[in-house]
């Protein structure tokens, strides 16, 4: 059985996924990173190629990398005066999402079931 402190730590590392959470709430950049997976550079994608992918604005497509870059999901690369977007090799704020939703699922597994009203 979980203690109240356990589930305080869990509630605290869920508010640390945040932005990644937020990041992935939004079917524009849910569909920016599928498109990004598509065209398959490792290298990275510059914004023109995702925007011609998307058919988002090119300042869309710029807000919507800013929000990815600050979640860790993507990282910038420049040569000369161009940057490639591609996504971040460590994948520590996807890593930090699957501990706390592993943690919740086992938090919850251990709860008695709720799901019907005790007869009195």
């Amino acid at each position: 059985m979980y203690k109240k402190e356990d589930i305080d730590k869990l509630a605290e590392d869920f508010a640390g996924c945040q932005k990644i959470l937020i990041a992935l709430g939004d079917a524009n950049r849910l569909h920016m990173i599928l498109e990004m997976m598509k065209i398959g550079k490792c290298s990275g994608v510059r914004v023109n190629e995702i925007t011609e992918k998307t058919h988002l604005s090119r300042p869309a497509v710029s807000h919507h990398i800013q929000i990815l870059k600050e979640a860790g999901i993507l990282k910038m690369r420049r040569e000369s005066t161009k940057n490639y977007y591609y996504f971040d090799p460590d994948m520590n704020s996807f890593s930090l999402l699957i501990d706390v939703l592993q943690k919740a699922v086992s938090i919850t597994s251990s709860l008695p079931d709720r799901s019907q009203k005790e007869l009195e």
